[in-house]
């Protein structure tokens, strides 16, 4: 099956920016819709404001979000695709704290700068292959900058942000029948090193397929990186 594309972009020529971007980012796109406001993402997700986007049978598998609409916010579409299996990426001008963490607080998979030169963003987009995050090269030194401080603090000037306290998630023992029998096989090549892309060739299934196994695995063992599943795995004799 082909990858769908959902571009929400209320300006025309950002909206044109960011499909050539797609294009050029994955060899496998069967289609991208672009829609310019809340309204016209929600009718063709197929739920109302407020609502939850459900999967139906031919989903989209990769939607851009733009922060500043004019019915709206983005934030407001990331919460309502929760259970939507799509991997979502913030696409917008803003890189202060105030935008960024909200994003990622709402679900969001990857956060990009429209700003960056078009072979930056095109790069960014293809670590969704190599299961890394899509994240703008400022975007990931603000994260490191606000986590490395230790008491929390952003970067931008007078504005505070705390760090939420991280989770225990490592738990001693892997109670690994919770998974699918997919899901064990992605987890047991993703623990050995192999790329999404890598792991899509040898199961015979799309890289995109791949990346919902494993967003399914980290749910259910409560990680949040391949490191962390991979630990859990070797202690169990997955890999």
């Amino acid at each position: 099956m082909a990858v769908k594309v959902l571009i929400l972009e209320d300006n025309p020529v950002a909206r044109g920016f960011l499909c050539r971007v797609a294009q050029e980012s994955f060899s496998d796109i069967s289609s991208i819709t672009e829609a310019g406001d809340l309204e016209a993402a929600r009718r063709l997700l197929g739920h109302a404001a407020g609502g939850r986007a459900a999967a139906c049978p031919d989903p989209y598998q990769l939607i851009l979000v733009d922060l500043e609409l004019p019915d709206g916010s983005g934030l407001e579409l990331l919460a309502e695709l929760t259970d939507y299996p799509a991997t979502r990426i913030v696409t917008t001008l803003y890189s202060d704290d105030d935008h960024l963490f909200p994003a990622l607080q709402c679900g969001a998979d990857g956060y990009l700068l429209k700003e960056d030169r078009f072979e930056v963003l095109v790069e960014e987009l293809q670590k969704i292959v190599r299961g890394q995050p899509p994240l703008s090269p400022a975007i990931a030194r603000r994260l490191l900058t606000h986590f490395r401080t230790g008491d929390g603090h952003g970067t931008n000037g007078n504005h505070t942000q705390h760090a939420a306290p991280i989770a225990d998630t490592a738990p001693a023992q892997l109670d690994h029948e919770r998974l699918t029998p997919r899901e064990t096989e992605v987890l047991t090549y993703l623990s050995k090193g192999f790329t999404i892309k890598e792991i899509a060739a040898l199961m015979g299934i799309k890289w995109f397929t791949v990346n919902d196994h494993i967003k399914s695995i980290y749910k259910k063992l409560n990680v949040s990186s391949r490191a962390e599943a991979a630990v859990l795995a070797s202690k169990q004799g997955l890999v």
